[in-house]
């Protein structure tokens, strides 16, 4: 059931008489009444040429304030408005309408829908796209005297689980390429809101929020975890606070990405003659920070288009969630031995100047050593029942940890750092986009749990938690400024034992 402080706004349709019977052009519901003035659906029908109505969203001032206009939408004059065919072309007309608020077009984004008689719990998709809908618009096109309350409203919404789950289950209708635009244009909506507050209050925290999405899908021997977070709203694990960064270009360039990431992972049921053993390994794990406004902002407002934060730590843990039945749990990975390749160069340099009162001579000798080590370190790792996997980056000059160490001033400003063109170097770290990639044929170890044989048959749940960092090391520009941020969240995975 949809919240109550937010209309039904299919329900509502659905009661309106068809448009020959309406006795005036147009037919209005609040959405938010506890604003002043308040805000206002509206449905306005035209019946010229051809039957059609548009939505609006007004502010309800003395003379209404339009704030959004649907295109126009055929309907039979006799016919109720939400017939066969126009709930999926009044969906497809908002999220497009939705997606067109980010500046950064994909060029695979397409959209398509299925039938209405298809498409499961209908009512709440079409109740929760609108209410998506009327967060943007306050967001770019409310009033000021009016604009936070409406939001403050309306991001609780959004935040509920009712909102959570149904949004999960319009993206698996939309597809991925769909839900990545919508995440782009949502999140740079919510950078823009908190960046609004932050200007505001500049001495003071803007208001927490909770914009980070993520879900999972099972079946067909694969667990599949997408996340997406807007940077502005991951916590700070170190650095400064961001709103006492000054460098107002830096600050631009860093809070305009968001971090998104998939996580799949295989995994296999083996029933032995007295015990069940699961097994889970790496198919890929990838994260990356992308961009929320195009590279003509990035360059004219901000500090350019590859200043940004990097991965710098990506950490699963899987648990069954009743224990009951469990065994034990086994990692395939040995703890990292490495082996160290030093190569050692002693050289001395001397110099002995010609007789002269004072006869000078000046010696040198210096040492060079020189260890290889992989920039990404993979560890498995178990606590209790929970099997765990590991990647931290590690600074390839010292081998420090990224996430928890500070490079020097001297190192920050050195032009051969493997932290300053880090997504140009051949010697890179990450993708060109900035991005990292952990597939099975590097990190296909599996974690193996024995379960006793008597659940056999039963849908099994599992919770995995999954923690990323992201660290900001100066890349072209010229400044001494570092954070590290977090982002934590769970799902819970089915795992059928047959």
């Amino acid at each position: 059931m949809a919240p109550s402080s937010f209309p039904d706004i299919w329900t509502w349709i659905q009661n309106l008489p068809p448009l020959s019977k309406w006795e005036t052009n147009t037919k209005s519901i609040s959405i938010i009444s506890s604003s002043q003035p308040s805000l206002q659906l509206s449905i306005s029908k035209t019946l010229l040429h051809s039957p059609s109505f548009s939505f609006s969203i007004n502010a309800n001032y003395n003379l209404p304030v339009s704030l959004w206009t649907s295109k126009p939408l055929k309907s039979a004059i006799n016919n109720t408005l939400l017939d066969e065919h126009t709930p999926c072309k009044i969906l497809t007309n908002i999220i497009q309408d939705i997606l067109n608020y980010t500046p950064v077009k994909s060029p695979n984004s397409f959209l398509k829908l299925p039938q209405h008689n298809s498409i499961p719990e209908l009512k709440h998709i079409f109740n929760f796209v609108f209410l998506a809908l009327v967060f943007i618009v306050s967001i770019y096109e409310a009033p000021g005297d009016m604009r936070c309350d409406c939001i403050n409203v309306l991001k609780d919404q959004l935040a509920s689980l009712w909102a959570r789950e149904t949004c999960k289950k319009l993206m698996r209708l939309t597809g991925s390429n769909t839900e990545e635009q919508w995440m782009r244009s949502m999140n740079l909506a919510t950078t823009n809101w908190i960046m609004e507050i932050r200007a505001r209050n500049h001495a003071l925290k803007a208001p927490s929020v909770s914009p980070k999405y993520s879900s999972a899908i099972s079946g067909l021997g694969l667990w599949k975890v997408q996340f997406y977070c807007p940077v502005i709203a991951m916590e700070i694990e170190s650095g400064p606070e961001p709103w006492e960064e000054d460098d107002e270009k830096l600050g631009f360039s860093l809070n305009y990405h968001q971090a998104e990431g998939v996580i799949q992972l295989n995994h296999q049921v083996m029933v032995r003659e007295e015990w069940i053993d699961v097994s889970v390994s790496i198919d890929n794990v990838r994260c990356d920070v992308i961009k929320l406004v195009n590279d003509i902002l990035l360059k004219e407002c901000g500090a350019g288009i590859e200043e940004k934060h990097f991965p710098s730590r990506i950490s699963l843990q899987l648990t069954p969630i009743i224990q009951t039945n469990v065994l034990s749990v086994s990692v395939s990975r040995s703890s990292e031995n490495p082996t160290r390749e030093i190569s050692i160069e002693r050289s001395i340099e001397g110099t002995f100047e010609a007789p002269n009162p004072t006869i000078g001579i000046s010696v040198s000798a210096g040492e060079t050593v020189i260890t290889n080590l992989k920039p990404w370190k993979f560890e498995q790792s178990v606590y209790g029942y929970s099997g765990s996997f590991n990647w931290f980056l590690h600074d390839s000059v010292n081998g420090r940890e990224v996430f928890s160490s500070k490079p020097s001033k001297l190192a920050l400003i050195q032009p051969k750092s493997w932290f300053r063109n880090r997504y140009s170097s051949a010697y890179r770290p990450f993708t060109r986009q900035g991005g990292v990639i952990f597939a099975g044929d590097e990190y296909g170890e599996s974690v193996l749990w024995r379960v006793g044989k008597d659940v056999i048959g039963e849908t099994m749940e599992w919770e995995v938690k999954v923690s990323v960092l992201l660290t900001y090391w100066p890349n072209k520009y010229n400044t001494c400024y570092t954070e590290t941020r977090r982002l934590e969240f769970s799902q819970i995975l089915n795992l059928k034992l047959a």
